[in-house]
Formats: C-alpha cells, structure tokens, sequence
C-alpha cells in the first residue's frame, strides 16, 4: 500500500470495500503543484504538515492542519504547497451521492471548517480503512462524518438563484463528457449533438467551469485510470480502457495531476 518517496514525494492509494467511499489517498509533496482539474467525488482533505494553497471556483482558500477541507464534486480547484517544506496529507474520495448535489454551493462558498470532534471523526476513518477487517468500524465512522458535514453544509444554504443561459448547455456537455470518457468526443460532433456553435461550446464551458472541455475530459480520464489501477490493471492496459493514446500519453496526465507515475501509483495498493 505505502510508497518510498524520493525525497520529494510519498503516494499511498486504495480502494477499501466500503459503500460510499471511492478512493483513499495518501501523500507527502514538497514541490508537485496539482493543475485545475475535477473529480466527480467529494474531496474529503485533512492536512497532517504544512499548508496546502488552492483555488476553488477561481476564489483562494488555504487547508490548514486544524481543519477540515471539504471539496465538492465537478467544480475545478488545483493545489499547492504553501511553503518550501511543502506538505502531508490524507483524502478520502466520497461517492457524489454521499451528500448530494444540493450541498455542492454551500461547501463552494465554505470548504474549510475548524471543527475538532469533526477532524477526530475523519482521523479514526482513517485508521479504521488502513485496518484489513474493520469496514463496519469505518461505515459507522463515515455516518457520523456525513451527518456532521451535512449540518455544516446546510447551515451555508442560500436561496437559488437563477440559472445563468448557457448553463443547460454546459450540464448537457459536461454530462456528454462523462459519458464519452474512454471513446472521447470530437468538439464538432459535441456541436452537433447540442445544437450549438463549437467556440460557443469552447467559451460557455470555460466560462462555467473554469476549464475547457479538453481538460475537463483529461481529468475524467485520469480519475478512470487511477481507479481501474488499483482494481489491479497494468498501466499499459489502462492506458488504452482509459482513452489515451498510448502508455506514455497516459504517464505524462497522470503524473502532471498526481506527482507520480501510474506504475508507482498502482504499487500503491
């Protein structure tokens, strides 16, 4: 499971069997900057060492060792050490529909929250998957972490406010992406499908999501290729189930989001 670093880095990644959790993952990075990017999973974020600068929906947030760092899926943030000692720290990726997207507004505009009996609850999760046989130890754990960011997150609740229009637009291609992942989709074709101009595609996507859609569907893969890595493929062969073009292609995505190679990731488990 655990990883030697190389004196710049550790990775450490699994996925335990327990519903509602996608992905555990571990690091310590002193000089690896994450570029924009999205998961389609709640980023659940404790910091161990060292501060973590971010951007989440193009505003700046720092993760601190006291609190709790809460992501939301399909909105781009990057991330990076915010001192030379750069930082250490554990994530657990949590299933979209752990918290639904209802709350996905309210931990944009709060995703960070000094709460110890809340950091203590995610610390025990921890320990509870790095422990063969404790999965009801962890489900409980992880009931308890999920009523507690359910009331942080809905006491941040504001009224709706109208839909921008390109919305729609964006939803129907952002759902098109996610659906096309491994296949891809040409930008004409996606114009095609939706019945719009391609630039306008291109600009109302960006504009939305902080990203273009060619990086939104990189990001997707890669989170395709770390998860079919730890069900125990060989990079060679995700490389292709995951839609790129070729081992190297994959190796360079993956080590420009996650600091590591794909090999190296996948002796992780």
């Amino acid at each position: 499971m655990a990883l030697p670093g190389t004196g710049r880095s550790e990775v450490s990644a699994w996925r335990p069997p327990v519903p509602g959790i996608a992905e555990v993952f571990h690091a310590r990075f002193t000089d690896h900057a994450y570029p924009a990017h999205t998961h389609d999973a709640w980023t659940l974020l404790l910091v161990d060492a060292g501060a973590v600068c971010y951007e989440l929906d193009r505003r700046e947030h720092r993760a601190l060792r006291g609190l709790v760092t809460l992501l939301p899926p399909h909105v781009p943030h990057d991330g990076r050490a915010a001192t030379a000692a750069g930082f250490r720290k554990r994530v657990v990726y949590l299933d979209a529909d752990v918290l639904g997207p209802d709350l996905v507004g309210a931990a944009v505009d709060q995703p960070a929250y000094p709460d110890g009996a809340l950091r203590q609850r995610v610390d025990q999760l921890h320990g509870a998957l790095l422990r063969p046989g404790e999965e009801l130890q962890a489900e409980s754990r992880l009931a308890l972490i999920r009523d507690r960011l359910g009331q942080h997150l809905r006491r941040r609740q504001v009224a709706p406010v109208a839909a921008p229009p390109d919305r729609g637009l964006v939803s129907r291609l952002r759902d098109l992406l996610d659906a096309r992942v491994a296949d891809g989709v040409t930008l004409d074709e996606a114009a095609t499908l939706l019945g719009a101009h391609p630039s306008h595609l291109v600009r109302a996507f960006t504009r939305e999501l902080g990203m273009p859609p060619h990086r939104y569907l990189t990001a997707r893969r890669v989170d395709l290729a770390r998860r079919l890595l730890l069900a125990g493929r060989r990079p060679a062969e995700v490389a292709v189930a995951a839609g790129f073009y070729d081992q190297a292609h994959l190796t360079r995505h993956f080590r420009r989001v996650l600091g590591t190679s794909p090999a190296r990731y996948a002796r992780t488990r």
